[in-house]
């Protein structure tokens, strides 16, 4: 079932071994330049002809009441609401333990304070049609609530009735977002951003999407705020030894294969009857699994079982990889964390499969993918606050620093900064400064 790759005998450069990720497909871009301008300029009207071409639905209103969400909260089974407030507990709670950062530094007469300013508004995209994500509309919504962002906008492509369906309306319920319109592709990008007559634009925009989503959010970029991860095909990197069960470690290189095409789930482990015994048990399960088409297109392009000498190889495998979770199975997980650099969230130990992290332990399950947890972060707090802050100084430091000041202000010619300083010294002592006779020396020649 997976492609078995051997890096026993291999050399240490992996990465010209492994498979390399293919560049990201850029998409109907023209498609999605047309429709965003289209709602810049025609704002409702345009969105109500792109819900009637790609919906197949002719809307009159696309505004979501707060009473159709609690109803929508109502009609929905009561384990499956149960589920989703045990859920925003512990997101909430996670997230409010990642806003505590030190307000002030001190530094002999400097004083630093750290200021902490959420985002007056932002934007959530949630899929719709045959992908229901509830959990998605949480793990946005959720962190930005928890940052203090005043006012929270939802977009959902609304099916062939003109609804949106009850989880995601329940979802946003106990979410407590704000608005909610049924308005889905790349048009509900352009109304976030730029705002129509019934939508006031938002300065940031997150959530999962199809390709046109996902084209117009790079599109908007600048216009509005787009965190850095790349939310693209579920990945998973299940790193697995004998100390576990094969079926544990299958049905988690499953888990994320079954979300769908272009996806990556890779095995990896240095005992190779361990790695063929998972490979069958892996198998099994697909042969049983109604999502059984979708797994097979995963693991069909995505799908590597990589022999390895050691739990050290391993996790060098894990690094170049970058995936979105990390599955650590093994006796080893303690010892391997702290080796982990690239990897949008890691998962220790038999007991702690990537679904727990998907739902309920309380981090967001946005995470980084197509490598690009080399450079960015799972989505949180701080992607719906910005920071400054608010500097004071004494007499007694600024006379200490002032030379300092004085002196680098000189080298990069910039006469007023040192200036600055040096009317405000204790002892006021007019000076020549490098930055003071090279002005003088330009000005002389005219130039």
């Amino acid at each position: 079932m997976l492609k078995k790759i051997d890096l026993r005998d291999a050399n240490e450069d992996f990465e010209a071994i492994l498979p390399s990720i293919p560049d990201i497909d850029e998409g109907p871009v023209e498609t999605v330049k047309k429709i965003l301008e289209d709602v810049r300029h025609n704002g409702d009207e345009a969105i109500r002809r792109y819900t009637e071409l790609y919906d197949k639905i002719t809307m009159k209103s696309f505004v979501v009441t707060q009473d159709q969400l609690y109803d929508a909260l109502d009609r929905i089974p009561k384990d499956l609401r149960e589920a989703l407030e045990q859920a925003r507990e512990s997101i909430v709670n996670f997230h409010q333990h990642s806003m505590c950062i030190p307000k002030r530094y001190e530094n002999n007469g400097i004083s630093v304070e750290h200021l902490v300013r959420p985002i007056s508004r932002a934007g959530l995209y949630a899929p719709g049609g045959r992908a229901r994500y509830p959990s998605s509309v949480l793990m946005c919504g959720l962190p930005a609530r928890v940052a203090g962002v005043e006012s929270l906008v939802l977009c959902c492509p609304p099916g062939s009735d003109g609804r949106i369906n009850d989880m995601t309306l329940a979802a946003a319920a106990i979410a407590g977002i704000d608005e909610v319109y049924a308005i889905g592709g790349a048009q509900a990008i352009a109304a976030m951003a730029y705002g129509t007559e019934t939508i006031k634009k938002v300065q940031v925009i997150v959530g999962p999407g199809n390709r046109y989503v996902s084209v117009a959010k790079r599109l908007v970029t600048g216009q509005v705020g787009v965190p850095n991860a790349y939310a693209g095909p579920s990945e998973v990197v299940v790193v697995a030894d004998s100390t576990v069960p094969p079926e544990w470690a299958a049905i988690d290189v499953v888990v994320q294969a079954e979300h769908g095409p272009d996806g990556l789930a890779w095995l990896v482990g240095w005992d190779e009857s361990v790695i063929d015994t998972i490979n069958s048990a892996i198998e099994e399960f697909v042969e049983s699994s109604p999502r059984k088409s979708e797994i097979i297109s995963t693991l069909s392009t995505g799908g590597y079982a990589v022999l390895v000498n050691d739990y050290q190889d391993a996790i060098k495998v894990a690094n170049i990889v970058a995936p979105e979770h990390l599955e650590l199975l093994c006796e080893q997980a303690e010892e391997m964390v702290p080796m982990v650099f690239n990897a949008g969230a890691v998962f220790c130990g038999g007991l702690s499969p990537a679904s727990v992290g998907d739902y309920i332990a309380g981090p967001s399950h946005v995470l980084p993918t197509y490598r690009s947890a080399k450079f960015s972060s799972v989505l949180g707090v701080s992607d719906f606050i910005r920071t400054s802050h608010a500097i004071t100084i004494n007499q007694e430091a600024l006379d200490r620093v002032a030379p300092y000041v004085i002196s680098i202000a000189s080298a990069e010619g910039l006469e007023a900064h040192a200036r600055s300083v040096v009317i405000r010294r204790s002892k006021y002592e007019p000076i020549e400064t490098k930055a003071t006779n090279k002005l003088k020396g330009l000005i002389k020649r005219g130039e």
